[in-house]
């Protein structure tokens, strides 16, 4: 299969149905393929050719859709870019796959200037905004307009549709390659369940289209024939009057975000019988906020899905009907029509029911590898099974709890966050004599950065100078929230840090098993 598949036959059965809507922006089937045919025909007579890197830095948008299919309609790949990231991290990715053509939005220009001195490789960046072009950059409209269009090359199978980067855990983010196989793969997978979306319904984009989850259900509304309805980040206000006003039937949210939107005076403000279907991911929904939502959204079926970027991304789904059991809601699922899953030890053989184990995914849906990373990708993909680093156990019935992070991992508010990534950084303050950094117990993002610090003799510095010092370093939502400072941290008789001790009076208060 192929990305822009869905494109011919949803135009083919229904030209003037409409397919994005974007405040009072509103285009039709035919006007939109029309447009991606004339977006790969200037991006074309920019000089991108088949396996070249197009990156995109913007908030969610029709434009970002488009940008989504233009790209691969020539035959080339998309590198959507974390919004969430530092200069620094962001050039980082540009250079590492040598992205040479950027598309940016208004909230984005200013970054540009430090992009180019750190990766003078930026050849053009074009400008996907509202506001008036800057100097420096192509306008999107005109290329648009000016642009005759191009036949799709219909690239797909095996070939590569995009790098999505993920945070590695030692250090740099990894570039993940799926192809197109992977995505449409993971897409009707979980289409299968028959409980994904509404056939021919209406598709809300709240949650950052640079992440792989909005990009999987985004690929399954396609699909579907969905309209697919923009709003450029999340608000409690913005969802709602979305809702509301375009008559969404189906939404992604993480928890956090359906914790906001149900404690949310307002929502009574609002119409949102409309809603059918939430699909959420990064961590279980707790059973009050669960409860809560269920009150609030009496007509919506929720589905909880397990993945990460490397599965693009789905690998176990929890369905509307496993939402009624209680003993169920905690865990992630069972394995998607794609997938098979297993838990494994140490020697990657299958234990015993109820035994934990590291979780291992095996399908179409498995990345290709790292980005110029051999070693980390016969590290993670052996016999071909995707090795999550996550631990967890399976019942008799086939549902995966996840109950440790293997890799450290620290998902606060949805998104994923490395220790060893943030300990870095810490530990580049002059006063830093070690740091352990963890994943604690928080009411409004599930988790939140906690760094535990051991001061260097006759230095001192409080936790919000510490802040200020990564700030420089990482992206806002890596930084550390809180910080304590001791003595001495644990460690085991081979060295390594025991984070389970330090994590374990958070957690133990918290009633979680995560240790």
């Amino acid at each position: 299969m192929y990305l822009t598949q869905t494109l011919h036959r949803n135009v083919q059965q229904d030209p003037t149905a409409i397919a994005t809507i974007y405040g009072d922006r509103v285009r039709t089937r035919a006007e939109s393929i029309d447009r991606i045919a004339r977006l790969g025909s200037a991006l074309r007579n920019l000089g991108v050719r088949a396996g070249d890197r197009v990156g995109a830095l913007a908030l969610n948008s029709d434009r970002y859709h488009e940008f989504y299919l233009g790209v691969p309609w020539i035959g080339a790949a998309i590198t959507p870019v974390n919004t969430r990231w530092s200069a620094a991290e962001i050039a980082y990715s540009l250079r590492d796959s040598d992205t040479r053509v950027l598309l940016v939005d208004d909230a984005f220009v200013d970054v540009i200037p430090a992009l180019r001195e750190s990766f003078p490789s930026l050849e053009t960046v074009i400008f996907m905004g509202d506001k008036q072009t800057p100097e420096g950059m192509l306008d999107y409209e005109t290329l648009i307009s000016e642009s005759e269009p191009v036949e799709d090359t219909r690239t797909g199978g095996d070939a590569l549709a995009g790098i999505f980067y993920t945070g590695g855990t030692t250090g740099d983010p990894k570039g993940v390659m799926l192809s197109h196989n992977a995505m449409c793969t993971s897409a009707l997978g979980a289409l299968a369940t028959g409980h994904m979306v509404t056939p021919g319904g209406r598709m809300l984009h709240i949650a950052p289209m640079f992440h792989l989850a909005d990009i999987a259900l985004w690929t399954v509304g396609n699909v579907m024939g969905s309209t697919h309805v923009f709003v450029p980040s999340f608000t409690v206000d913005g969802m709602l009057q979305s809702v509301d006003e375009h008559r969404v039937t189906d939404a992604l949210l993480v928890p956090t975000m359906v914790q906001m939107v149900v404690d949310a005076p307002q929502l009574k403000d609002y119409d949102v019988t409309s809603l059918r279907r939430i699909l959420y991911g990064a961590s279980p929904m707790s059973e009050a906020v669960l409860e809560r939502a269920a009150e609030a959204f009496p007509s919506v079926e929720f589905t909880q899905a397990y993945g990460m970027t490397e599965l693009a991304p789905i690998a176990t789904l929890l369905s509307p009907a496993d939402h009624q059991d209680w003993t169920l809601r905690r865990s992630a699922g069972r394995a998607a029509p794609h997938t098979e899953v297993r838990i494994v030890d140490e020697n990657d053989v299958e234990v015993p029911r109820g035994t934990v184990g590291e979780i291992i995914v095996r399908g179409d849906n498995v990345m290709l590898g790292y980005w110029n990373k051999p070693e980390a990708t016969a590290d993670a993909v052996r016999n071909g099974w995707m090795h999550t680093g996550d631990g967890g156990y399976m019942n008799d019935a086939g549902y995966v709890f996840v109950v440790d992070r293997m890799k450290d991992m620290i998902i606060t508010g949805g998104e994923n966050v490395y220790s060893a990534e943030v300990e870095n950084a810490v530990s580049k303050h002059p006063a830093v004599a070690q740091v352990a950094v963890i994943g604690v117990p928080d009411p409004n993002w599930g988790e939140r950065v906690h760094a535990v610090v051991v001061l260097r003799d006759g230095h001192s510095v409080e936790a919000e100078e510490l802040r200020a010092h990564c700030k420089e370093l990482i992206a806002n939502y890596k930084v550390p929230r809180s910080a304590e400072f001791v003595s001495e941290l644990p460690i085991s008789g081979a060295g390594k840090i025991l984070k389970k001790e330090l994590r374990k009076k958070y957690w133990d208060k918290a009633g979680s098993g995560v240790s």
